[in-house]
């Protein structure tokens, strides 16, 4: 009883190259590159590197400026970004402190109004004796 045959026929040898299978530079199928198309591509791919390092050159300053523009705004306050849940909440919170803040002011300017009106009465116009 003999093997099984795991390939098929004409499985090896005899087939043509893969599709989509670039032939070897030099190859006496592909041709080859000319010397003129060598230098055409070399040139090509030097244009290719240099405007890659002037793009990434672009992006490092671009990054390193944005960094710093992050960090604060122009008055000074800590910047976050515009559609963040952490700034919807802050801008919220930021409303009802400003709102205290100026309740307090209020009321602490109108004790202070108060006290003075309360001193000229008693000390300098002596409605009051005690």
């Amino acid at each position: 009883m003999a093997k099984r045959q795991r390939t098929r026929a004409n499985a090896r040898g005899n087939r043509g190259p893969r599709p989509g299978a670039r032939p070897a530079v030099g190859s006496p199928r592909g041709g080859g590159l000319s010397a003129s198309e060598e230098a055409r591509a070399a040139e090509i791919e030097a244009q290719i590197v240099a405007q890659e390092a002037a793009a990434q050159g672009e992006r490092s300053r671009s990054r390193d400026r944005k960094r710093t523009d992050d960090v604060l705004r122009d008055d000074g306050a800590p910047r976050t970004r515009s559609g963040s849940l952490l700034a919807i909440r802050g801008e919220q919170e930021y409303t009802y402190v400003v709102r205290d803040v100026r309740r307090i002011a209020t009321v602490g300017g109108s004790l202070i109004v108060v006290l003075i009106a309360l001193y000229i009465l008693i000390e300098v116009v002596g409605v009051v004796r005690l």
